[in-house]
């Protein structure tokens, strides 16, 4: 009678234990996270990324070059100037013996047909002009693959929280198990014990999954946060900043979307998205791209036009052998080119122009193109994670939660089975998880359509104090 009155004793004070934690769960099921520490935070990886990539650094370098060829290629050549001693007698080598020796010093300056020069300038602005495009959308792009990298370390982090959190639960039940086993009382049979020991080996076999995942993931993100070589490449010498271990901050942050009311309608119109895309960096960039083509076609037709040359000479010259003094002799031309044959040559080389001015064109188009495609696919994906994520924190997660809690309260009252206690509580576990990934799944899924309508970089992480959303928060 003792031990029986124990062991109904010990199973009251498990089921309670277990129903506490049930409870305590459902009441923090929003957050699916571990109490809030310091730790890197998406932005901060972001920040470190775009601070420490090598392809930012040589982009910078490129568009200072083409600056400083505009500067150079709106410049007249190089005067040329020539020395030298014509018509010296080779019988005597003597300089005053015959009048036509000359001691010669000339200078020619060519100047460039039409207005070549300043085109060529303006050119070469304008494709200097694209590199801080480029640079702009390039740090988009670092943000969406960083950020994606910390959610799915994120992922990873707080699954094994709530793993071992878990764990401990089973391991309760296995000594209830083997308690009831032992003193021969209820329903719990020897295969009973075996089970809930394969469900906790089980759980480590998961937790050392996700753990292998988080240090795969740590590793890529130290790819784009390290200090590695940052001061062989780096353009701004004077940066430092210190060495960051990846240990993640424990809030999901809740990403803002840019533009909200592209979302709620079913269809956008491509005219629409148009708008928002014509003013993303990459499409600028390709912009100036097309604007240097087409001063590459002026600067094409000034080939028409001759190359003019102007040239100017002082030819000293010596006395005679009689010791009168010559008369020293200046000189002055002007020479140009007659570009009369065209069609095998100016002509081509318009054409040509032209021609590639056309293919940057379908560039820009090529782009938006796949930005609208890639948009759609996105905010479509965004809607079905938002909708998964509405079912399981309204219905499933609940209904989950009962489940295990009626399965629990029928075997402690030998009105269940061990088995089906199991599976209630490895279910409500994969359901928590799902849940974590929707969430993680729909904050990667803001960060890569922000990008599409993002005009700056900063754009790209807009969050409130890092929280998660609520119960039906939508956007």
């Amino acid at each position: 009678m003792i031990r029986t009155l124990l062991f109904k004793s010990v199973s009251l004070v498990f089921i309670i234990v277990l129903i506490i934690d049930l409870c305590i769960q459902l009441a923090v099921a929003e957050e699916v996270k571990s109490t809030l520490q310091p730790g890197l935070t998406i932005e901060m990886a972001i920040k470190l990324a775009q601070k420490n990539d090598p392809w930012l650094a040589g982009r910078q370098y490129i568009q200072d070059a083409y600056e400083s060829k505009s500067i150079a290629a709106g410049t007249l050549p190089d005067p040329k100037v020539n020395v030298g001693l014509a018509n010296m007698p080779l019988d005597t080598f003597d300089f005053g013996q015959e009048g036509m020796t000359q001691f010669k010093v000339g200078v020619s300056q060519m100047f460039p047909r039409g207005d070549s020069l300043a085109l060529r300038q303006q050119q070469l602005e304008l494709v200097a002009s694209q590199y801080p495009f480029q640079i702009e959308d390039r740090k988009a792009k670092v943000a969406v693959t960083a950020g994606q990298i910390w959610l799915d370390i994120y992922k990873a982090q707080e699954s094994i929280a709530l793993i071992e959190k878990e764990r401990f639960l089973f391991e309760q039940l296995s000594d209830v198990a083997r308690a009831s086993y032992s003193a021969a009382l209820g329903k719990s049979r020897q295969q009973d014990i075996v089970r809930a020991q394969l469900e906790v080996t089980r759980i480590d076999d998961r937790l050392d999954i996700l753990k292998q995942q988080l240090d795969m993931g740590k590793q890529r993100l130290y790819q784009w946060t390290s200090q590695y070589f940052v001061d062989d490449f780096s353009y701004d010498a004077q940066f430092q900043s210190e060495e960051v271990d990846v240990k993640l901050a424990t809030t999901l942050p809740r990403i803002k979307l840019l533009y909200p009311e592209l979302y709620l309608e079913e269809r956008v119109q491509p005219q629409t998205l148009f708008q928002y895309f014509s003013h993303h960096p990459s499409v600028d960039a390709i912009e100036k791209n097309i604007q240097a083509s087409r001063k590459g076609v002026e600067l094409s037709k000034q080939k028409y036009k001759p190359e003019w040359g102007v040239n100017a000479g002082y030819g000293y010259r010596g006395d005679d052998p009689l010791n009168n003094d010559r008369a020293d002799l200046f000189t002055i031309g002007l020479s140009f080119d007659l570009p009369i044959f065209t069609s095998n040559k100016q002509d081509r080389e318009v054409q040509a122009a032209v021609s590639q001015a056309e293919e940057v064109k379908t560039r820009k188009w090529l782009r938006l193109r796949e930005m609208m495609s890639a948009f759609g696919t996105s905010k479509a994906q965004l809607k079905k994670l938002e909708q998964r994520q509405y079912r399981y924190r309204v219905e499933l997660l609940p209904q989950m939660e009962e489940q295990a809690e009626a399965s629990l309260s029928a075997y402690t009252n030998d009105d269940g089975d061990f088995a089906e206690v199991v599976r209630a509580l490895i279910a409500e576990l994969n359901a928590r998880l799902d849940e974590l990934s929707i969430d993680v799944d729909i904050q990667k899924t803001k960060l890569q359509l922000n990008y599409f309508l993002m005009t700056t970089p900063e754009q790209m992480i807009l969050s409130d104090n890092g929280a998660m959303e609520s119960n039906g928060d939508k956007k």
